[in-house]
């Protein structure tokens, strides 16, 4: 039987979470020209966020969070003038989103009248992640879901992960956004 200081220093050993690396890596982040959701319209994300605080969403337009966008455009009117951008990332990676674009966008932009920057379907998850998603789990991590939001600082670096079940309009996200702002 193993003494009590050797139990509790192997149960402090196996109690240590490993931390992931959050010094942020601007270019895998930003160096990206994306295509807007049922758009031929491209936006350079280096242009578009660096330098800014900015709330990144992995989104579906079939899933049963997708009523999120209401709240996520509530908190794009609220916080806009402040500085911060949002950004919706469409994808099938958990098989909810529309199978065309026309119909992801109408749920976007006509059911929940979103106005911040939605872009076409990329993958989030896995090996065949887009960059910008692999950067979001380096720092913190993959996305479990869709609507997993990843609030990020100035410097491009991940500041909070907020899963599915984290509304928009929570009180943790918008302490989260007024503290960062």
């Amino acid at each position: 039987m193993p003494s009590l200081k050797k139990l509790s220093m192997m149960l402090l050993m196996t109690c240590t979470p490993v931390l992931a690396d959050t010094t942020p890596n601007p270019s895998a982040l930003y160096d990206h020209e994306m295509r807007k959701l049922h758009s031929t319209e491209v936006v350079n994300l280096r242009d578009a966020y660096a330098g800014h605080p900015l709330l990144l969403v992995n989104t579906a337009s079939r899933c049963g969070f997708t009523g999120q966008f209401e709240g996520l455009e509530a908190l794009h009117q609220e916080y806009r003038s402040k500085g911060l951008k949002i950004a919706g990332f469409a994808s099938n990676s958990f098989r909810q989103e529309a199978s065309d674009e026309e119909a992801a966008a109408q749920v976007c932009f006509i059911n929940f009248g979103v106005t911040f920057d939605m872009f076409a379907p990329i993958s989030v998850r896995g090996a065949d992640a887009h960059p910008v998603f692999h950067e979001l789990a380096r720092q913190s991590q993959a996305p479990r879901w869709n609507f997993y939001k990843y609030l990020i600082d100035r410097e491009g670096r991940v500041i909070a992960v907020f899963p599915s079940t984290t509304k928009p309009d929570s009180a943790d996200i918008k302490a989260a956004i007024e503290q960062l702002l």
